[in-house]
């Protein structure tokens, strides 16, 4: 008679602090039928944990899938781009994809009529760059002041709770620039089969600036390899009603099966002298460049070949963000692109919260190095610098800026935009110097003997030198008084006690025949 196999004996169960678990199936109770215990502290944490598992799902995009792999370079653009990331053809860069439903909820329907989000994250060696696009490369607005309430048109009434064509048609009717869009979304590619044979754009228009300090207005394409594929109306009301998750569920298979979705990369380029000759806006997101003017130029292959392990870490906490940009690749002056900086990264961390970005999925895998600490969840990753938080700081070892990494100018007719010296052109004496020849030798003194006070517990005396500096170039003899009072105070030997008496004695520097008030 054969014999059952011996089950594996899996590994031990333990509370989130690692302490072993004897027992997950019965609450330590007063007798067989009497009250469930405080004590059971196990069966506490595992009641309060659950009932804080979600976090807010995402105001658009909510309903989503995801995959990672990698990007190749096919093609050369260094021409054009500095970005490590294009550097030389055949480079690999790792990558995550999230491809979503712009109005449903999380409980949305995948093959609903509505654009397809396509965001993907690339790990570069200097950085993340997300391209945070559509399945479209036009959208409904081209100004953030519209975004938000477009939104809110495509969302739910908020008297009845139910989508409604009135609000939707409404606010499209009141925006004739929506008919690029429009057109495209109730057209035959409005709802495509699956997200595997959707191509995906940046839609925005961005800019590549190359080692030589050159900017080139461009637009990115992904073109599945799959082939286009659509439904009609009637396919996806069928479907839907087999099977909400089609979109998902055909993506976790195909890759689960080894057939590994693709898309190749093109990217679309426009100097700006071209920019400016051009009768349309090239930075207005509801408008394509033609291909015959601006025609496609091969530049890598995008494969997704894993699947998540946990869908929630890496999926649902997965943050994309249009501000996430690297060396080489910039914004332009489109306006839903510049509204998008912003909004995308806030959402992220009222969503997530501040330390989003240690966690894996959107950890950079490159070093990390700022002045930014603490918050929520603020040891998540372990810095290890010892540098303090702020700048600008003279601590050796602390990071630096580096200003080959500035990007260009920008000249929007007569103004340009650029990084401008703050202390350039401004006088930061003149007002300090008529301050101190406001002040009575009383004052002065006072003045004196509460700086040195304060400078004498200063210990790097490059510090005190710098600052001292800079009331010799007040008035030189504020510059005198305070270096004198200093020195005195640091001279002084003895515990902190010698070293206050040491600058309140500075009142003896005050010259002879000084009228002194009481």
């Amino acid at each position: 008679m054969a014999t059952e196999p011996t089950k594996k004996q899996g590994p031990l169960l333990t509370t989130a602090d690692g302490a072993p678990i004897a027992d997950q199936e019965n609450a330590l109770t007063a007798g067989p039928r009497g009250p469930v215990l405080m004590q059971d502290v196990a069966l506490q944490e595992q009641i309060q944990r659950f009932n804080r598992e979600r976090v807010p799902e995402r105001a658009v995009h909510a309903k989503g899938s995801g995959a990672f792999g990698t990007f190749t370079v096919t093609g050369d653009i260094t021409e054009y781009t500095r970005a490590s990331m294009f550097s030389e053809v055949g480079k690999q860069t790792e990558m995550a994809a999230r491809f979503s439903t712009v109005a449903g909820e999380r409980g949305a329907a995948d093959a609903e009529r509505d654009p397809r989000g396509f965001s993907l994250k690339f790990y570069t060696d200097e950085g993340n760059w997300d391209l945070v696009g559509n399945n479209t490369p036009i959208f409904f607005v081209r100004d953030p002041y519209k975004f938000q309430m477009f939104i809110h048109s495509q969302k739910r009434h908020p008297h009845t709770n139910l989508r409604d064509a009135d609000m939707q048609w409404d606010f499209w009717s009141l925006c004739p620039e929506s008919l690029h869009q429009v057109t495209w979304l109730f057209g035959d590619r409005g709802i495509p089969k699956t997200y595997r044979n959707m191509n995906g754009y940046g839609s925005h228009t961005y800019s590549l600036v190359n080692k030589d300090g050159v900017r080139t207005w461009v637009k990115f394409h992904f073109k599945t390899d799959q082939g286009i594929e659509n439904l009609t109306n009637e396919e996806a009301t069928e479907l839907i009603g087999q099977d909400r998750e089609s979109h998902q569920r055909d993506l976790w298979e195909a890759i689960d099966q080894g057939d590994f979705p693709t898309w190749t990369c093109y990217v679309q380029l426009m100097t700006q002298e071209q920019a400016e000759e051009v009768d349309y806006n090239p930075f207005d997101l509801t408008k394509v460049w033609p291909h015959a003017d601006f025609p496609l130029i091969e530049v890598g292959k995008m494969e997704l070949n894993r699947n998540p392990q946990n869908y929630f870490h890496e999926v649902e906490q997965a943050a994309y963000n249009p501000s996430s940009l690297v060396p080489g690749i910039g914004p332009s002056p489109d306006k839903m692109l510049q509204g998008r900086l912003m909004s995308y990264q806030d959402a992220h961390l009222y969503r997530i919260g501040v330390n989003y970005r240690a966690l894996k999925v959107n950890r950079p895998k490159t070093p990390v190095r700022n002045y930014m600490r603490d918050g929520q969840f603020g040891g998540m990753l372990d810095e290890g610098t010892g540098h303090p938080n702020y700048y600008p700081n003279s601590v050796e070892g602390a990071p630096r800026p580096d200003p080959s990494y500035a990007e260009p100018a920008w000249h929007l007719g007569d103004v340009t935009v650029e990084r401008y010296n703050s202390r350039e052109d401004h006088d930061d004496f003149s007002q300090a110097a008529d301050l101190y020849n406001l002040m009575s030798e009383d004052e002065k003194e006072r003045l004196v003997t509460n700086l040195a006070g304060a400078l004498g517990g200063v210990d790097r005396q490059e510090i005190v030198d710098r600052q001292l500096a800079h009331f010799d170039q007040v008035d030189e003899d504020y510059g005198r008084r305070v270096r004198e009072a200093v020195s005195k105070v640091r001279q002084s030997s003895g515990d902190g006690q010698a070293g206050v008496e040491a600058a309140m004695s500075v009142k003896d520097m005050v010259p002879e025949g000084k009228a002194k008030r009481g």
